[in-house]
């Protein structure tokens, strides 16, 4: 018998079925304000290696053994010039923070550490939470830099002009043009705007496809480098040949070593290099590139060896006259423009590969 439109029962909505139902926000904000909450003891830890490395700097620059002295010797003053130190303090810890989410990434992103008894899911976390720390950092050790040339000049803080002045030295890109600045500011610069799309792209994953955000956060490996280039640059302690350089040169080789065992195993099977099997050889284009960046790596690792183990880098003596700089600020604002048109070919050909598996699965 037929049921009448009044007696016919409603369906019950259960609280499951409508969160199933329920849209997906295009940002996920709920997941970013959880990493917020999460890496709060991971930047109150930042703090204390920053304090630390900040007492380091003070004792030396007290006792005169500091390399930054013979470059800038009117920076002895540790007390009046403070907040200089801060930033440096700042810059040591966003590079060392810099390496560990670097380190993460790359153990999360490679199947070789299966049997680790931390987790993918846990390492992801501490990844996610660590690039937020550096991120924070790094802007840190900008705005203490700013606030340095402010509280140089006495009426900084009374003429708006300085305060102009200061912040397009500090925060724009080519606007510090004098010595060595001129170019390694604009590499920090770089790599801190880089750092903040890439590094926050994953909240935004909803919007630009997982596949896209997975393209898009492999440039992050950009930053890194240019973040190591900016200290070996201008950090001051790092001027001179020294176990300090060397250090900073060592600490590269897990890092280069971890990107080689990703390139040769990765987690995700669709970008391992399968060149014997004809069902699963990829296109020549992709291929021949998956190679070409397996081979470059492998030569990256034996150079870093051999740079570490010898102590020769190009770093400057002593006493000695500095040479002409090998990389100019045309040059490097040429390397930033074919970078960002990698990327752009990066995001078209994966939107072109979507689109047809979209009109595929809507078909």
């Amino acid at each position: 018998m037929d049921q009448s439109p009044e007696t016919t029962p409603t369906p019950q909505r259960t609280p499951q079925s409508a969160a199933r139902n329920r849209p997906r926000p295009r940002t996920d904000w709920a997941g970013l304000k959880a990493d917020l909450r999460s890496a709060v003891p991971d930047a109150t830890a930042a703090l204390v290696v920053t304090a630390v490395i900040y007492a380091v700097l003070y004792v030396r620059v007290d006792a005169g053994t500091s390399m930054t002295l013979d470059v800038m010797p009117f920076l002895a003053d540790a007390d009046e010039y403070w907040m200089y130190w801060l930033c440096q303090a700042f810059g040591w810890s966003a590079m060392l923070w810099a390496w560990i989410t670097t380190l993460f990434g790359l153990l999360r992103s490679s199947s070789r550490w299966s049997r680790m008894p931390v987790g993918h899911a846990r390492i992801e976390r501490w990844h996610r939470t660590t690039s937020l720390t550096t991120i924070g950092l790094m802007f840190a050790h900008a705005f203490m830099f700013f606030a340095e040339l402010v509280r140089q000049n006495e009426e900084g803080l009374g003429r708006a002009d300085l305060l102009v002045s200061a912040f397009v030295d500090v925060f724009v890109p080519g606007g510090y043009a004098t010595g060595t600045g001129q170019v390694a500011i604009l590499l920090g610069l770089i790599a801190f705007y880089l750092a903040i799309p890439l590094g926050l792209a994953y909240y935004f994953r909803a919007r630009t496809g997982a596949r896209l955000w997975r393209v898009l956060h492999r440039f992050i490996l950009v930053v890194y480098v240019l973040s190591v280039w900016h200290t070996l640059l201008y950090g001051t302690n790092v001027w001179f040949d020294g176990w300090f350089r060397t250090i900073v040169w060592a600490l590269q080789v897990p890092v280069a070593a971890l990107l080689l065992a990703r390139l040769l195993a990765p987690a995700r099977p669709s970008e391992r290099l399968r060149l014997r099997d004809p069902a699963t050889r990829p296109r020549p284009l992709p291929a021949a590139a998956r190679l070409g960046g397996r081979i470059a790596v492998a030569i990256g690792v034996v150079v870093l060896l051999g740079v570490t183990f010898t102590g020769r880098d190009g770093g400057r003596t002593p006493g000695a006259e500095a040479g002409e700089m090998a990389v100019g600020e045309g040059m490097v604002w040429a390397g930033l423009v074919l970078l960002l048109l990698v990327v752009a070919a990066a995001v078209y050909v994966v939107r072109r590969d979507v689109r047809p598996a979209r009109s595929t699965a809507d078909g």
